[in-house]
């Protein structure tokens, strides 16, 4: 389906793209790109298996390319799109980056950092979950229905 463009939905589809680069080689199907003034200026995939780095989650990777696009590593008026809720990891490193908005997909019940509280992202930022929810998690449940 054709999302309006700059629209939730479109660049939701933009990280489901990244997801699939992610299947494709065989790592846990998440992917991200962030956001400035309806460009893209980060994108990223899971590359843990890949790189062999515990850290290397969709977001990590995404915020590392943002950062270098921008020259700038304070992300305030970016908005993180996201296929899967962040772990405690990814935003705790959000907070750091001070990132605008988080959207994300599917919410995770057993990583994801909502489970916290307080909540571990910066104060300023700003959350929508659900975008596209059935379209993420069906691509993680398949992912790991064949891994099973």
């Amino acid at each position: 389906m054709a999302w309006p463009v700059f629209s939730k939905e479109y660049f939701m589809q933009e990280a489901l793209k990244e997801a699939f680069k992610a299947r494709e080689t065989d790592e846990v199907p998440v992917g991200a790109v962030i956001v400035v003034n309806n460009r893209i200026v980060g994108r990223g995939y899971n590359q843990t298996e890949t790189l062999n780095d515990v850290t290397a989650h969709a977001e990590m990777l995404a915020f590392t390319s943002a950062a270098g696009t921008l020259n700038s590593k304070y992300l305030d008026e970016c908005t993180l799109y996201v296929t899967l809720e962040p772990c405690t990891m990814c935003a705790g490193a959000a907070f750091w980056t001070q990132i605008g908005s988080i959207v994300y997909g599917a919410s995770d019940p057993k990583r994801g950092f909502s489970l916290l509280s307080p909540s571990p992202l910066h104060p300023a930022t700003t959350v929508t979950g659900g975008i596209l929810e059935n379209e993420c998690s069906q691509l993680l449940k398949e992912f790991f229905r064949k891994k099973r």
